[in-house]
């Protein structure tokens, strides 16, 4: 049994002797690594976008009181009909309000439970936005601004102005970008506000807001919640809308079920509402990643076939070593030495590639009207994916140099000398 210096000192002579070929297998891993970096970084990360646009708005539970018909009619309660398929047709939804009874007892309770990082009430209403002679249909939503701005990156949607000068301006409004446009208004100006009851409230306009989705920045605007409850002709405890955050994502299915049981309310959770909007998002995940397993792949048969050669051109280098004492394990150790030592030079080559051309990306201008907050493509730099990167090197050439090395091993020296 030879010692692993002198293994290494011949993997290491053979590789060189043959500097073309170990240069091509190298690179080969080079690319294959880099290439995986660059397409799972840049995919990653503007899968990450994507889901921001949508998920860092939409709350994990949001709580409502949705009208909607009885779910006990006066026919389930007649006694001749009680073994009966029932079948009420044009049913009319019961008389109830929008507004959340009750709503502040039940914050209490959630701002107590520890799976709650925050939440956020809010009070909607239908108006008219009233400029001159221009009068548009629309929805103003009454907030807290810095707890949106905490719990739901709210300010990185306020292309103009501030959250700040909206919390403390109750005549304030914060503009859809797109409703601004149409009315050519801008910071400093004001607009009429119009309820259903047909009121009027003059607001000054104290910031621009633009979410990246056409169809709401055409409607939307957002105000200080005194002021919504003000325009809705409620009183300071009026809540059509329960906004909460927490800790953990995967905990708002069961906590959403437990609302509407202990409550009597309407609650959804974030896996409900996004569905199909989540699916997407692992579908486009998995076809990076099993392009990028193929890019490894291909250089994992390039490494196979230059060692496959390597091996028919020193078959008397191996009939010699065998010869003069070499085992037929030291002589597979030989060529798996070679293999990974392709693997670790191509892999961290690679790696060291791949990550300068995700910052080159990174720092490219990627400017759009819809995403205003967006100034250069999204590159997502997680280790995680270079430490994928270098294991599926070594792996993969470990892989490719084992079947060439097996063959070395069963190489008969004594066939190799007379052939000679």
């Amino acid at each position: 049994m030879n010692s692993w210096s002198v293994i290494l000192s011949i993997a290491r002579t053979h590789l060189f002797s043959r500097k073309k070929q170990s240069s091509i297998a190298a690179l080969g891993v080079t690319f294959g690594i880099g290439t995986f970096i660059i397409l799972v970084s840049f995919m990653t990360g503007l899968n990450g976008l994507l889901d921001g646009l949508i998920l860092n708005r939409t709350p994990h539970v949001r709580i409502y009181n949705e009208i909607r018909p009885s779910e006990n009619q006066p026919a389930d309660l007649y006694s001749e009909f009680k073994n009966s398929f029932n079948v009420v047709r044009s049913i009319k939804p019961k008389q109830s309000q929008v507004r959340i009874h009750n709503a502040a007892p039940i914050m209490f309770q959630l701002k107590k439970n520890p799976k709650v990082k925050g939440l956020v009430p809010q009070a909607t209403a239908q108006v008219f936005y009233i400029s001159g002679s221009i009068e548009l249909n629309g929805r103003v939503t009454g907030i807290e601004p810095l707890e949106e701005v905490r719990l739901f990156n709210f300010g990185d949607y306020i292309i103009e102005g501030s959250p700040e000068a909206l919390d403390r301006n109750e005549e304030g409004i914060l503009l859809g970008a797109g409703l601004a446009k149409n009315m050519s208004l801008s910071i400093g100006d004001r607009v009429q506000i119009g309820n259903a009851q047909g009121e009027i409230f003059p607001l000054k306009i104290v910031g621009i807001y633009q979410s990246g989705l056409a169809e709401v920045d055409n409607v939307q605007s957002y105000t200080n919640l005194k002021t919504a409850q003000r325009i809705l002709g409620e009183g300071s405890n009026y809540i059509s809308d329960i906004n909460v955050k927490l800790f953990n994502i995967d905990n708002a299915p069961s906590m959403a079920h437990q609302i509407e049981q202990q409550a009597g309310l309407s609650a959804i959770d974030i896996q409900t509402a996004n569905a199909q909007f989540e699916t997407g998002t692992s579908i486009r995940n998995m076809i990076t990643y099993a392009v990028s397993i193929t890019l490894l792949i291909v250089a994992g048969f390039g490494i196979y076939n230059i060692l496959n050669m390597m091996i028919y051109e020193k078959m008397n280098d191996i009939a010699i070593l065998k010869a003069t004492g070499f085992s037929g394990g030291d002589v597979q150790k030989i060529f798996l030495t070679q293999a990974i030592l392709i693997g670790m030079i191509g892999g961290i080559i690679g790696l060291v590639f791949g990550h300068f051309v995700a910052v080159l990306i990174s720092h490219l201008p990627f400017e759009t009207e819809a995403l205003p907050t967006i100034k250069t493509f999204p590159v997502n730099f997680d280790p995680l994916y270079y430490i994928i990167g270098i294991v599926f090197a070594m792996v993969s050439t470990f892989l490719a140099g084992y079947l060439p090395s097996l063959k070395a091993k069963r190489i008969d020296p004594v066939e190799i000398i007379r052939g000679q």
